[in-house]
């Protein structure tokens, strides 16, 4: 019989109230309990009936080549600006506010644990709510891409593009240099939401050296030197309570 939520809360809060820097390196996972739909499950994005496999779509050359149907597909698929924060974001701010040096590390682009609070966010994918002209470098908010048809354009004539890493293109060096350090001086790794598939963000796991390596995720395997708590993250937070 697996370990319960009861005892899973139980076991992380021992965890966390000894740990001086938590890091909390979350993927799509962490989202779904928000109501948006992860990539790989029966469900997910990568299941998606479209015109073009969402791989393909999501890619540098397909954003360049085929502009308007990206764009389509994105406002679709990935701008969920009716999303709230769900207790995992909530519990990892009010942790935060609390005095617990927790620093995130996301890989998802839509802003959640920002908009809960969160100071110490690596967004190493980037976020739908930065967009930027092609052509001068404005920036504009989300609804610069939402609230219109087709492709969107600048003041200036330019595309506007989203701020987020496609298929190709590399990962912003500032990013991932705050979350390499970030992983590196933590003493508690907590893994959620993620298959740790897509690399090279994945890759970032193997500059963490600290005592505790937590695994959370219903479906999640074991993995070496981990701790694997089953469970929905949100649920099993909401059970924590550090303050």
């Amino acid at each position: 019989m697996g370990i319960t939520l009861e005892e899973s809360a139980v076991l992380l809060e021992q965890i966390l109230r000894s740990s001086r820097h938590v890091l909390f390196f979350g993927g799509a996972g962490v989202s779904v309990e928000s109501g948006i739909p992860d990539f790989r499950s029966a469900d997910g994005l990568y299941n998606t009936k479209w015109k073009y496999p969402p791989e393909t779509v999501l890619s540098h050359s397909f954003f360049e080549s085929h502009t308007e149907e990206f764009y389509e597909f994105y406002r679709e698929k990935m701008i969920a600006l009716w999303a709230k924060p769900n207790p995992a974001h909530k519990r990892l701010a009010e942790w935060e506010r609390a005095g617990k040096a927790i620093s995130v590390v996301t890989q998802n682009i839509d802003g959640l644990h920002q908009m809960a609070g969160s100071c110490v966010v690596y967004e190493l994918h980037g976020s739908v709510h930065r967009n930027r002209c092609m052509e001068c470098g404005k920036l504009y908010d989300v609804h610069a891409v939402a609230d219109c048809e087709g492709v969107p354009h600048c003041t200036c004539g330019g595309i506007i593009k989203p701020e987020v890493v496609l298929y190709e293109e590399a990962l912003d060096d500032e990013t991932v240099t705050g979350a390499v350090n970030a992983i590196a001086s933590a003493d508690t790794m907590i893994i959620a939401g993620t298959s740790l598939r897509v690399y090279p963000a994945a890759g970032l796991i193997r500059y963490f050296g600290g005592e505790n390596l937590i695994c959370i995720d219903p479906a999640a395997k074991e993995m070496r030197g981990a701790v694997t708590l089953p469970h929905p993250v949100g649920k099993l937070f909401e059970k924590i309570h550090l303050s």
